[in-house]
Order: structure tokens, then C-alpha cells, then sequence
């Protein structure tokens, strides 16, 4: 590698790294407070709205079906969802894709038993400007947004796990 090619490779990496950088400190400085609340269509056919959790810790995860790391972490959330549930815990799982029949086959292959909404309109993508695939929104017993993930990497589950049992205990 030459060293225009060098730093044409360190330019694009400083780039990239402000650019999460700032997007990071856009979402997290955004959704501090109250979580905004929406309602979405359920898998099952149901309206599920976040308000409706409240008192519960609640775990909100955009993701799709083209996403490679949604799809890694997808079966480390619903052991999550299924040793935390009876402890006063709600995993929403929220496809982010205009058409669900993606997110329905990629459920077929990965089934979860989490709840996994539908926001084929972008509203709740863009109330929780979304820079990142996934993010992950973790949400108080009192409504309000207490700690966001963008993107996932292996091992992130373990900060989840640390930051799920901190709010459970509270």
C-alpha cells in the first residue's frame, strides 16, 4: 500500500470515527428524559404502546432483517427476554422495514418470543432519530430513557445484562 493509499484509508477511518462519534452524542443527548411514546402493531395483530410498560424496565430494539448484527444479537436477546421477563422486564422488538413479510421470514429462521412490532411508517424510527442498525433503548420503571446502544458487537450483551439488572434493582 502506498502512502496516498495509507492516508486516503486514515482520512476515511477519522471520518467515520467523528461521524459516529457525533451521531452517538446526537441520539444520546436527544433521548435523554421521558422515552417517547408510541404504538405500534404487534406480530400477534395487537396495538402495543410503550406507556402501556410503564413499571416495568423495557428494553426497545430497532432492528432489521437485512441487518447482520440485528441478526447475531436476536437470539442472545430472547435468552435475555426469558430470564428477566418474570423480574419486571419487556423486550420490544421493532422492525424498521417498509415491508414486514422480511421481518416475518427472518423470524422463521430465528424465532424469539419477545414482541415484534411493525414500524413500516418510520414514525417511531424517526421520534427516536435513529442513526444506527441496531440501537437498543434501555427505558426505566418511570418512563424515562436511562442508557442506548448503536449497533451491536459480540459481547455487548454483557453491558446489557449489567445495565438490565442496575435498573432492575432499583
Amino acid at each position: 500500500m502506498n502512502k496516498n493509499s495509507r492516508m486516503l484509508y486514515i482520512g476515511l477511518f477519522v471520518t467515520f470515527a467523528v461521524t459516529v462519534s457525533l451521531a452517538t452524542s446526537a441520539v444520546a443527548g436527544k433521548l435523554e428524559g421521558p422515552a417517547p411514546d408510541f404504538t405500534l402493531k404487534s406480530r400477534s395483530g395487537e396495538n402495543l404502546k410503550l406507556s402501556e410498560f410503564r413499571g416495568d424496565v423495557v428494553m426497545i430494539n430497532f432492528w432489521a432483517s437485512w441487518c447482520g448484527p440485528c441478526r447475531q444479537e436476536m437470539p442472545l436477546l430472547d435468552a435475555m427476554y426469558e430470564r428477566y421477563q418474570p423480574m419486571g422486564f419487556t423486550l420490544l422488538g421493532v422492525n424498521v422495514e417498509e415491508d414486514s413479510s422480511k421481518a416475518a421470514a427472518l423470524l422463521e429462521e430465528i424465532p424469539v418470543k419477545f414482541p415484534i412490532l411493525f414500524d413500516d411508517q418510520n414514525t417511531v424510527s424517526q421520534l427516536y432519530n435513529l442513526v444506527a442498525m441496531p440501537s437498543t433503548v434501555f427505558v426505566d420503571r418511570d418512563g424515562n430513557v436511562r442508557y442506548v446502544h448503536l449497533g451491536y458487537q459480540a459481547g455487548d450483551e454483557d453491558e446489557y445484562d449489567k445495565q438490565l439488572r442496575t435498573l432492575i434493582r432499583e
